[in-house]
C-alpha cells in the first residue's frame, strides 16, 4: 500500500446555482514532504468546521483505483489527483479492507481509521453536477478518514504500513452500510456493538448508532427495524 498522491487546498469561493459557497474541497497534488499534524496537513484547511475538519477528519482517503470507476462515469471530465477533496490517493487500501481502528504508519506520522466519509453538496458543486452526491453514495467509492496519533513529514511515495488492528475493527464499508440501512439484523446489530468500543470512531457516530439500538428495538422479532 502506498501514498500516490499528497493532495492540499485552501478555501475558496465559488457560485453555485447563483450563490457564493466557500469550499475547501479543490485540492491539488503537491511535491515534496510535507508536515502533517493533529488537524489537517501544512497548506491544507476547510472551510466549515462544524462539518468538515477537526482531529477525526485530519487526513481524508481516496483510492487510486476508484478513478477508473469515475473515469466511465464521467468520460468527459478531467479527474487530476485529489478531485474528490482526498488529502490522500492511494492504492492498495480499500473500504472493504480497512477497518475503524486501524493504525498505520505513513513516512514519520502514524494515523488511525476514524470514520467512513458521507459526502455533502460541496462535492455537487466541485464537480457542478446536482447528481454528483447521489452518485458518489450509490458508486459504494467514498474513502474514509484518519485521524492522527504522531504527528510527522509525509510525501507522495510513502509506503503505508499497518502497525496495529483494534481487536473489535469493522470495515469501513460495512460501517457505511449501517449507518445508511433501515433495517438490521442480528448480525448487524453484532457488528455495531463492536464498533462502538473502538475508541477511534468518534462520539457523534457512537451517539448516533446508541440511538438506534436504543429507540428501534423490535421485541417481537428480537432485530432492529426502522421507524
Amino acid at each position: 500500500m502506498h501514498l500516490v498522491s499528497l493532495n492540499t487546498g485552501l478555501p475558496r469561493d465559488v457560485m453555485w446555482h447563483g450563490i457564493s459557497v466557500t469550499t475547501g474541497i479543490f485540492k491539488e497534488a503537491v511535491a515534496g514532504r510535507v508536515a502533517l499534524r493533529k488537524l489537517n496537513l501544512d497548506g491544507d484547511r476547510q472551510a466549515d468546521l462544524t462539518v468538515h475538519g477537526g482531529e477525526h477528519k485530519a487526513v481524508y482517503c481516496y483510492p487510486l483505483e476508484h478513478y477508473d470507476y469515475w473515469k466511465k462515469e464521467l468520460p468527459d471530465r478531467n479527474l487530476p489527483m485529489g478531485v474528490f477533496g482526498e488529502n490522500f490517493t492511494t492504492n492498495g487500501l480499500f473500504e472493504d479492507s480497512a477497518h475503524l481502528g486501524d493504525r498505520f504508519s505513513v513516512g514519520s506520522a502514524e494515523l488511525v481509521v476514524s470514520q467512513p466519509r458521507l459526502p455533502c453538496y460541496k462535492l455537487g458543486v466541485r464537480f457542478n453536477l446536482d447528481d454528483m452526491v447521489s452518485r458518489f453514495l450509490a458508486s459504494k467509492r467514498l474513502g474514509f478518514y484518519l485521524a492522527v496519533t504522531r504527528e510527522g513529514e509525509v510525501g507522495a511515495g510513502d509506503e503505508i504500513k499497518v502497525i496495529a488492528r483494534d481487536p473489535n475493527a469493522v470495515p469501513v464499508s460495512e460501517i457505511t452500510r449501517l449507518h445508511i440501512a433501515k433495517i438490521y439484523n442480528e448480525a448487524d446489530v453484532d457488528s455495531l456493538q463492536r464498533a462502538l468500543r473502538v475508541s477511534a470512531l468518534p462520539e457523534s457516530w457512537k451517539g448516533y448508532f446508541r440511538e438506534r439500538l436504543e429507540n428501534m428495538k423490535d421485541s417481537s422479532s428480537g432485530f432492529l427495524r426502522g421507524a
